[in-house]
């Protein structure tokens, strides 16, 4: 492909309104242009890295025997129904009425289309297991779309469905997954680490992420040796408290006025100590799932730990993520402004973040504006319960080795593994006969992997100030020829010779052919980001040879035209290794 027979337009500085390096670079580099928020074209360059992936997941997954349909972008409202999510999804469904009336919305995604697909066919164990998937454009009417590709409306991704007679072969239908995962990244050359996480609105009773570590990564991801997991989940260990504490002796509560001390980072200053030192109260909002109700609760934490309110929504068997109290709320609860606020003759229940669990004589609000307690202990209020409330952060002990720390990472996540379990077939009354004779419902899978949102993924991880870094498996090109003299006869009789024996070794490649100085063409190079450029100029052909450099290196070397397509092959075959996960 020469780039004088394509439209393809390069920007020199960031483009207004793009954020992230990948971003950026995509934009700056042609790859894709934007339609409206969150909508993009695709140019010529990003639908060949599309294809390359594509092919490569395909490729590894039907080594696992999944194998690929196609199902409608455009969903029916009744099917969406059936499972309770035309209403849960809310303002991600784009919904929309044909000339009948009837109402549909885009699909963000199949799992209701899919199960609907198979229940016609499925009526027996031996109509069991397979797994079926596609890659589909999905649309979801994000509230912000940003970040490009990595929060767009409209995106192309890959899901598949594993169907399973029981739980032991929809487990097995997992790991098979789960293993042709593993290939597709370590295949992309890039950094990716594979976490436990939270099931979220998909639902199921296992899951799992693929993240690309990226500095500009939404995700905490927090990791150790044998463990891995997102910070939403991760255990926070309780043997992070004291054990000094069990020797001291129980003090009598007293007053101590602390004016203008609003929040823990203030009373940390006033006591002259350290946030891990003091103990602060947070008031959450939540509806029992027996009942339609708010009501409120407390619950007491380490003053420099978080809380976590997917964690808190377990223990308190809340319908939905409780969310943090409002300071009315928090004023009629407590007769006093958030800040001054403490655990002592409330009526709502109290709870306690197991870390404090041997936490004796300490610091907290006395429900009076600008005044605290001090000496205070468990005996001095009632507690409903301890549990595990708050996050996890780097240096916590490792939750399967308490002699190993977490460290920290930031990801992006590009892939999701879900045991579904009988979640949907339920709803949907998805069932078979099984050797008994018995009707019950088929265990069910599921499998997303973002196409569009890898590839940024990936350049957000692998880039410079000049550009792009593509690995080799996903690149647009190959080689990049740059034509120093495109004029030249000796350039072109050269460039023949090399494109035939190019094509005879099914190798591709990109030839810039524009009449421009050749400081233009090189930054150009960089910023597109092939993996290879060849720089093929009449003065380097009169001794016989070309320069070589190498994309990811910069490094630089003369090479006779008698070993170019060697050296070329050799290269492209050491900038191919696999990578594994963190």
């Amino acid at each position: 492909m020469r780039w004088s027979e394509i439209y393809l337009k390069t920007l020199r500085d960031k483009p207004a309104g793009a954020e992230t390096p990948g971003h950026i670079l995509l934009w700056r580099g042609g790859y894709i242009s934007p339609v409206n928020s969150g909508i993009f074209t695709y140019n010529t360059f990003f639908v060949r890295s599309i294809q390359k992936f594509s092919n490569l997941v395909r490729e590894e997954l039907e080594k696992e025997q999944a194998h690929e349909i196609l199902m409608p972008m455009v969903q029916p409202k009744n099917l969406w129904l059936e499972t309770g999510r035309w209403d849960q999804f809310q303002e991600l469904l784009m919904k929309m009425k044909n000339h009948s009336g009837q109402e549909f919305c885009l699909g963000p995604t199949h799992e209701e289309v899919v199960t609907s697909f198979v229940r016609s066919g499925v009526n027996s164990f031996r109509d069991m297991p397979f797994n079926i998937y596609q890659i589909q454009t999905k649309y979801r009417d994000e509230i912000r779309p940003r970040f490009g590709l990595l929060r767009a409306r409209e995106f192309i991704m890959k899901d598949a469905y594993s169907f399973d007679p029981n739980e032991a072969g929809a487990l097995k239908s997992y790991k098979k997954m789960f293993r042709a995962y593993s290939a597709i990244f370590q295949c992309l050359g890039v950094k990716f680490v594979v976490v436990q996480a939270d099931t979220g609105v998909i639902g199921g009773k296992k899951s799992e992420e693929f993240h690309i570590l990226a500095d500009i990564g939404e995700d905490v991801l927090l990791v150790s040796e044998n463990f891995a997991a997102n910070r939403e989940i991760c255990p926070s260990l309780p043997s992070l408290s004291n054990p000094s504490e069990n020797s001291k002796e129980e003090k009598e509560v007293e007053e101590i006025s602390t004016p203008e001390v609003k929040t823990i980072e203030a009373l940390a200053r006033f006591l002259k100590c350290e946030q891990k030192e003091l103990v602060k109260i947070l008031f959450i909002t939540f509806a029992d799932k027996h009942s339609d109700e708010k009501s409120q609760a407390a619950v007491l934490c380490k003053g420099d730990d978080e809380i976590n309110l997917l964690k808190a929504q377990k223990i308190l068997n809340s319908q939905d993520v409780p969310a943090l109290s409002s300071p009315e709320d928090i004023q009629k609860i407590t007769g006093a402004s958030p800040g001054s606020c403490g655990p002592v003759g409330l009526k709502i229940p109290v709870y306690v973040d197991h870390k404090l669990k041997n936490r004796k004589n300490f610091v907290t609000g006395a429900n009076k504006n600008g005044v605290h307690l001090k000496n205070v202990n468990f005996k001095d209020f009632k507690v409903k319960d301890y549990g595990d409330f708050c996050y996890a952060k780097a240096g916590d002990p490792n939750p399967k080795n308490e002699k190993q720390t977490l460290k920290e990472y930031r990801g992006i996540e590009v892939g999701h593994l879900f045991y579904l379990s009988d979640a949907y077939s339920k709803q949907m009354n998805l069932k078979y006969l099984d050797e008994k004779g018995q009707s019950l419902f088929v265990e069910m899978g599921c499998y997303g992997l973002g196409i569009t949102r890898t590839l940024q993924a990936i350049v957000e991880q692998s880039h410079d100030k000049d550009g792009i870094i593509w690995p080799p498996s996903v690149a647009p090109f190959s080689l990049h020829i740059c034509l120093i003299d495109p004029d030249s006869a000796a350039v072109k009789k050269f460039l023949d010779q090399l494109t035939g024996e190019l094509d005879n070794l099914g190798l591709d490649y990109f030839i810039d052919d524009r009449k421009e100085r050749p400081g233009v063409k090189f930054k150009d190079a960089d910023l597109l980001g092939l993996p290879l450029r060849l720089n093929m100029g009449e003065r380097d052909l009169k001794d016989s040879q070309v320069e070589i450099i190498i994309r990811k290196t910069g490094t630089r070397e003369k090479i006779k035209l008698t070993e170019v397509t060697s050296k070329i092959s050799t290269l492209l075959k050491e900038l191919e290794k696999y990578t594994d996960r963190v």
